[in-house]
């Protein structure tokens, strides 16, 4: 009898030793490992915080949870808190709807369509990425949106909490040739807008598209009275964009599993970029195990890069060192802050997630 009751306590021990390690697999944990040449992320499909370097500890909360808010998007995109409504808008590129999504309310659609106003007839096939895709407000507290499907840069002619698929053209042509796809934008201090266009819009064939005006893939400024500045030709897909916190640098992701790279740009005092280099070069994490490639990124007050890329959204310092990476288990497309930055939104793929960086 004590024999059996041994026994039975072992295997019971056994038991509760396995169901701990099952549950606790549906956590964030962090990985601490500095050799990060070596080092490859692994995806178990459990949102993570991956820990390259200390000082990581100083931009986020390494304990913070990832949460899914929403989901069943087919492709999540350009995440903007608008403060003033306590919401956050966000796009559905594919679907070709911006949607809202609020802690009272949760999720509603905000505009539809968003960023492809016309009537279908140059094919189904050459609109499979027809919405808009990052989303910026200027200083007027309007809506700006770089529409895929209508290949420009547009306002929607409405206030935010009225909204309506009425848009106004900011630019839609350098030197009178369509842009490819205005994928993401942002604002200098001094109100020129700055946006990448890639030609992911143009599915028919990408570069070899018929529908490709220009023959390159570019990075524009458009100034307040609406002239149209080339600011960069070489890239082979620029993506996201954001500038530091001076304005003296401007970060420029590029897509392409071949050179998934971030350059960093000098701007001078007209807004001009000058002088170019690789900020960081991701190439060797692209693969299976790491999904996604450089996309959407954001820039903290103290110049930290939060840029999705291969295995989620990749940390930098501003002086290019990767701290670590928020591991969504997704290709993640963007990210945003809330007003005081102590809330990370994170649209990737099919899912909307928030990450809550400061205690």
């Amino acid at each position: 009898m004590k024999v059996h009751c041994i026994i039975m306590i072992v295997f019971s021990l056994i038991l509760n030793g396995c169901s701990h390690k099952k549950m606790s697999t549906k956590k964030n944990y962090i990985d601490d490992d500095s050799n990060e040449e070596n080092q490859t992320v692994n995806f178990d499909n459990q949102p993570k915080i991956q820990m390259l370097n200390d000082s990581l500890k100083m931009v986020i909360n390494i304990d913070a949870q990832i949460e899914i808010i929403a989901e069943g998007f087919m492709w999540s995109e350009g995440p903007i808190w608008v403060e003033e409504y306590q919401m956050l808008l966000f796009s559905d590129v594919p679907a070709n709807i911006v949607y809202q999504w609020s802690e009272k309310d949760g999720l509603k659609q905000y505009i539809n369509p968003s960023g492809y106003t016309g009537d279908g007839k140059i094919g189904e096939h050459a609109l499979k990425e027809k919405g808009a895709n990052g989303l910026l407000l200027n200083m007027d507290k309007k809506l700006i949106l770089p529409q895929h499907g209508d290949r420009r840069i547009a306002m929607m002619d409405a206030d935010l909490d009225n909204p309506r698929s009425n848009f106004i053209t900011i630019t839609d042509n350098y030197l009178g040739k369509k842009f490819n796809s205005p994928n993401d934008i942002v604002y200098h201090k001094n109100g020129d807008l700055y946006f990448t266009d890639p030609p992911y819009g143009l599915t028919d064939g990408y570069d070899n598209s018929p529908r490709k005006e220009l023959d390159f893939n570019g990075v524009f400024k458009v100034d307040k009275n609406g002239s149209v500045t080339l600011l960069v030709n070489d890239l082979s897909r620029p993506n996201g964009i954001a500038f530091s916190p001076n304005f003296n640098k401007l970060y420029v992701a590029n897509s392409d599993p071949k050179k998934a790279i971030w350059m960093e740009y000098g701007v001078d005092i007209n807004g001009n970029v000058t002088t170019g280099k690789i900020f960081f070069d991701a190439t060797h994490l692209v693969g299976e195990e790491n999904k996604g490639l450089p996309d959407g990124l954001k820039v903290d007050d103290h110049g930290n890069l939060f840029a999705t890329g291969p295995g989620g959204i990749l940390i930098f310092s501003s002086d290019g060192n990767h701290l670590g990476t928020i591991n969504t288990g997704k290709a993640t497309a963007n990210c945003g802050f809330n007003a005081d930055k102590s809330i990370l939104y994170i649209t990737a793929d099919d899912q909307l997630m928030r990450l809550k960086i400061k205690k």
